[in-house]
């Protein structure tokens, strides 16, 4: 196998695993991105907007919409984060966490299944190795073009 067919393959595979989630949140009749932030927030820990954004490659403006939507609904408090002026933790309030597993329950029990069916552990580390390659390549796309 070459390297075009390579990520050929594994653009089918990306696009057909986020067009599983997409149909998921759409069953749920949900924006595909309140499901990733919800699935981001709801691992029990703190995130600050900057790092939903960077670490699932959202737009700052979507991340923010959606969490200011989900403030208004009561499923996100904010925290200060110490030595941090502006950054603010987001975590699920009670309803949030609520209203997190009612969405997510069904997707998680899923998830589950497939993920007893295979290896996974090689896989995810070499995806997130690949992710960091073409990242990384992508300052030389931009001294090619010049």
């Amino acid at each position: 196998m070459n390297s075009r067919t390579f990520f050929y393959e594994l653009g089918k595979s990306l696009y057909g695993i986020d067009g599983f989630y997409a149909e998921y949140a759409k069953k749920f009749d949900v924006k595909e991105n309140l499901l990733w932030i919800l699935y981001a927030l709801n691992d029990g820990e703190k995130h600050s907007q900057k790092e939903i954004c960077d670490s699932w490659d959202l737009p700052r403006s979507t991340v923010n919409t959606i969490i200011k939507e989900l403030e208004v609904g009561g499923y996100v408090f904010f925290s200060q984060i110490k030595g941090e002026k502006r950054e603010l933790n987001v975590t699920l309030t009670k309803a949030g966490k609520k209203y997190a597993e009612e969405l997510l329950g069904g997707l998680y029990e899923i998830e589950k299944r497939v993920f007893e069916n295979f290896k996974t552990s090689d896989l995810l580390s070499e995806l997130q190795r690949i992710r960091e390659e073409l990242y990384g390549q992508e300052n030389n796309i931009k001294k090619e073009m010049k």
